[in-house]
């Protein structure tokens, strides 16, 4: 028998499963998948869940079940590519084919203080004692949140939402929040949180972190909470492997997703270098062609000499429970249709999924 082991039970993770159970998995092939905790969690929900605006529960998949996959809990220690074994807690599991889809942490840009004293929503650990500190924050405390990309506005407007008696700073580097996004998008979440009393600093550069004190240009503002959402990076134990990355990080790839040097692993989502900004959708765009690579190569069947594009859809962000915005079709969408759009799509990923 041979053993695919899959590292981590993401969106790619998943998405993986998805294609080959119950029904597509070779007769001679089990799989083993090792995560921390015993679900699959909707990461692009975190901000919700530190805001306290849903549960716990609302963010959890469950893994699926089949008589050849074995679900392993624990934490990997370490990749050894040269005995095709990863170390789980004390654990030894030797693998035929590896995926790798361990995601990724917060990037810190070496900001002194950044990792101690910031709150994170990078892991549903981080997000619940996220959680936990700013739902305690008294009436009238301040809330520091760093990076205006699309999680930084989320958790920003959510915590407005559950917390209209708390101070929330939004800070960015850049002249116009989203910077990613088309200006019209910019333009209408910033005054979205004009109106709803966010306060936007554009042009911020924090350059230290202290307890309850944000430096921007080496000025000190008091803060009760500060969450941390400005980049993303590999987690350490990627960050550490002896294979070539891009200038960010990210493991270098075969167009068929494995190494150069190892057909027989893999990286998928936010660990790959690809041509996008890593997001679920990517992951599990990925995941769907390194099913089709694996079922070939387990059928010593021919690769194709190159592999289609992956084509995203769009990006949806939500603005509070009744306000949106994103890009669908490349066309910038705002209001209740962005934020119903987006509801739609997690519904039907859970009701898939679960």
């Amino acid at each position: 028998m041979k053993n695919l082991v899959i590292l981590g039970g993401g969106y790619g993770g998943m998405r993986i499963l998805a294609r080959l159970l119950p029904s597509q998995l070779p007769d001679d092939v089990t799989i083993t998948l090792v995560d921390k905790i015993p679900y699959h969690c909707l990461k692009t929900e975190y901000y919700a869940l530190a805001a306290g605006t849903i549960s716990d529960q609302h963010v959890r998949v469950a893994f699926p079940e089949h008589p050849r996959l074995t679900i392993k809990y624990g934490e990997v220690k370490d990749i050894n590519l040269e005995e095709k074994t990863v170390l789980v807690n004390n654990d030894l599991i030797t693998y035929d084919d590896l995926v790798i889809g361990l995601g990724c942490e917060d990037k810190y840009h070496n900001v002194p203080g950044a990792d101690r004293y910031t709150y994170s929503i990078q892991s549903i650990e981080k997000s619940r004692t996220t959680y936990q500190a700013l739902n305690n924050l008294s009436p009238g405390s301040v809330v520091s949140i760093v990076g205006a990309g699309l999680s930084g506005v989320e958790l920003a407007s959510e915590l407005n939402e559950s917390r209209p008696d708390l101070k929330v700073k939004l800070f960015d580097r850049g002249n116009h929040i989203l910077s990613a996004f088309p200006v019209r998008l910019g333009t209408y979440v910033e005054n979205w949180f004009d109106n709803h009393g966010v306060e936007i600093v554009n042009n911020s550069h924090i350059t230290k972190v202290e307890e309850n004190t944000l430096y921007n240009h080496d000025e000190p503002l008091h803060s009760d909470a500060i969450v941390w959402t400005a980049g993303i990076q590999p987690v350490e134990i990627i960050r550490n492997l002896d294979v070539e990355k891009d200038h960010q990080g990210r493991v270098v790839l075969t167009v068929h997703h494995n190494l150069p040097h190892d057909e027989h692993v893999y990286i998928v989502g936010d660990c790959a270098s690809l041509p996008h900004a890593p997001s679920a959708q990517l992951a599990e765009g990925q995941a769907e062609q390194i099913v089709q690579i694996l079922l070939k190569r387990w059928s010593n069947e021919p690769l194709p000499e190159t592999m289609p594009v992956i084509k995203l859809k769009g990006v949806l962000g939500s603005l509070g429970k009744k306000h949106g915005f994103g890009l669908v079709a490349e066309r910038p969408i705002t209001g209740r249709v962005a934020r119903l759009l987006k509801s739609g799509i997690l519904w039907m990923y859970k009701y898939h999924n679960g």
